[in-house]
C-alpha cells in the first residue's frame, strides 16, 4: 500500500469519524427533546405513528446506511479492513434504526375530551329513564363471546341479577328484572391488557391479575405510576397512582351515574377484568380521588349468586 491510498484512505476515516459524531449529535438532540416533552405536567399518551413525512431517526437511519455502503465499497477497493469494519458497524446500526419505530405523542386531554361526552351521554340516558341501581358486571357466561363484556343497570335501588337466557337475547331493555343492558366504557381497554399479556383472563385467577396488572401498567403500558390491588374477603381495593387518565376521572365523578355506577374507562376495565377473572358479578361501590387528583381508589365488591 503506498503513500497516497494511506492518506486517501486515513482522510476517508476522518471523514466518516466526523459524520458518525453529527449523527450522534443528532440523536442525543433528538433524546433531549423527548425527554423534555415525557417532563411536561402535561400527560401524554402513546400511540402508532403513521406521520406521511419522513421522521429524523428514518433519516438517520438512511445516511448510516449509505456512510456503511460507501466504506464496505471502499474497503473492497482499497483491500482494507480497517473500513471494511467501519463499513459493518455502521451498516448494522442504520438497520437497527430503519426498525426502530418512533411514537406519537398525543395529548391526553384532547382524548378526554372526545371520551367525555360519550360518558354524559350515557349519564343522560340513565337520568333520562329515572333508573336507581348501580351498575352490575356481568361475568363471562352470560356473554356469547369471551371477549365481550356487559353491565346491566336495574330501575330499583337493588341488586338484581337477570337470567343468563335473559342477557343472551342481547337486548338493550330488559324487562326481568326491569333494567338496561350496556357495553362497558372499558371493554376495549381489557382487551387490549389481555393482548398485551398473551392471557385470557376469564382462564386466570385473583392472584394473577395482582401479579401482573401492576407491571402492565406500569411498564407495558405506562398508563399509570403505581398500581396496587388488595383482596379482603369480597371487597377488592384498587389504588392507581400517576394515572394518565385522572383528568378524566375527575370529570366523570361530576356525573353520578358514571363515576358512582359504570366507572370510567379504568375503573371500568379493571371491573371487566375483575369478573373475567373471578367468574361472579361485580359492583363498584366507591371511587375516590386524592385532592391533588394523583391517587384514584376503587372499591369493587364481589357479588354471590
Amino acid at each position: 500500500m503506498n503513500l497516497s491510498n494511506l492518506l486517501t484512505q486515513v482522510f476517508i476515516i476522518v471523514a466518516l469519524e466526523f459524520a458518525l459524531v453529527i449523527v450522534i449529535i443528532a440523536i442525543g438532540i433528538l433524546r433531549t427533546k423527548k425527554q423534555q416533552v415525557e417532563s411536561k405536567k402535561e400527560a401524554l399518551r402513546h400511540k402508532p405513528s403513521k406521520r406521511k413525512r419522513k421522521l429524523p431517526s428514518l433519516i438517520i437511519s438512511y445516511i448510516l446506511l449509505l456512510l456503511g455502503a460507501i466504506s464496505l465499497t471502499i474497503s473492497i477497493i482499497y483491500v482494507s479492513p480497517i473500513m471494511a469494519f467501519i463499513g459493518s458497524g455502521l451498516t448494522f446500526w442504520g438497520a437497527l434504526l430503519l426498525f426502530i419505530r418512533p411514537t406519537k405523542l398525543v395529548k391526553v386531554n384532547l382524548l378526554d375530551s372526545t371520551t367525555i361526552s360519550s360518558l354524559t351521554t350515557i349519564n343522560h340516558i340513565i337520568d333520562d329513564l329515572k333508573y336507581k341501581g348501580k351498575a352490575i358486571y356481568l361475568p363471562p357466561r352470560y356473554l356469547k363471546g369471551l371477549k365481550g363484556g356487559t353491565i346491566f343497570i336495574p330501575s330499583k335501588k337493588e341488586i338484581v341479577i337477570p337470567s343468563v337466557e335473559e342477557v343472551a337475547q342481547e337486548k338493550v331493555f330488559l324487562k326481568n328484572p326491569d333494567g338496561i343492558s350496556l357495553t362497558p366504557p372499558g371493554l376495549s381497554l381489557v382487551n387490549l391488557y389481555e393482548k398485551e399479556l398473551g392471557k385470557d383472563f376469564a382462564k386466570v385467577n385473583l392472584n394473577y391479575l395482582q401479579n401482573n396488572l401492576p407491571k402492565l401498567f406500569i411498564e407495558d403500558l405506562e398508563i399509570a405510576e403505581d398500581l396496587e390491588i388488595n383482596v379482603e374477603g369480597n371487597m377488592i381495593q384498587v389504588k392507581i397512582t400517576g394515572s394518565i387518565y385522572n383528568n378524566l376521572c375527575k370529570e366523570a365523578r361530576k356525573l353520578p351515574n358514571i363515576c358512582g355506577s359504570l366507572g370510567c374507562p379504568l375503573c371500568s376495565s379493571i371491573a371487566v377484568a375483575l369478573t373475567r377473572a373471578t367468574g361472579k358479578p361485580i359492583v363498584i361501590k366507591k371511587t375516590d380521588l386524592s385532592k391533588d387528583n394523583k391517587i384514584i381508589e376503587v372499591y369493587y365488591q364481589i357479588i354471590e349468586e
